[in-house]
């Protein structure tokens, strides 16, 4: 598979959350074979816990899979460029590519408001590969937000 058809199964994933108040954000972990490992999408508000978004989930999912925490040739795709919490768990997990869809100018740490991934200071840096299917993405949180938090 290509990394536009692996943003496809997760742009799926995303679209798939509940009717809850979770941000339709989905998270796909291919493993070193180019099989799918793991695929999640964000449940914090159906869990109540703030870790639960959608690239954590699949890293965890992804590790239990695998049988190791070090993901090391692994890619992690996403719909949204990933924020602090979760790109510092993508550096910790030795993932080798990351590829996301919509940017995050609020929150991102892919390269938009930090660069966590990229940071030389850090042991391990993943290639990231932003914008597949960015407009797709982006049209999926956009109906979301509308719907969930409308303008006054």
């Amino acid at each position: 598979m290509t990394d536009r058809a692996w943003m496809r199964l997760a742009l799926d994933e995303a679209a798939r959350a509940p009717s809850h108040d979770d941000v339709p954000v989905g998270a796909v972990l291919v493993g070193p074979t180019g099989d799918v490992v793991a695929q999640e999408r964000n449940e914090r508000e159906l869990t109540g816990d703030p870790t639960a978004h959608a690239e954590v989930l699949a890293l965890r999912a992804g590790a239990r899979a695998l049988g190791s925490w070090r993901l090391t040739g692994c890619t992690l795709v996403v719909t949204l460029e990933p924020c602090t919490m979760c790109a510092g768990a993508i550096v910790l997990s030795r993932v080798s590519r990351v590829v996301y869809g919509a940017v995050d100018d609020k929150a991102g740490a892919a390269g938009s408001l930090y660069d966590v991934l990229r940071d030389r200071r850090l042991n391990s840096r993943p290639e990231v590969l932003p914008g597949v299917l960015a407009d797709e993405s982006a049209a999926l949180l956009r109906r979301f937000f509308e719907e969930h938090r409308p303008l006054r």
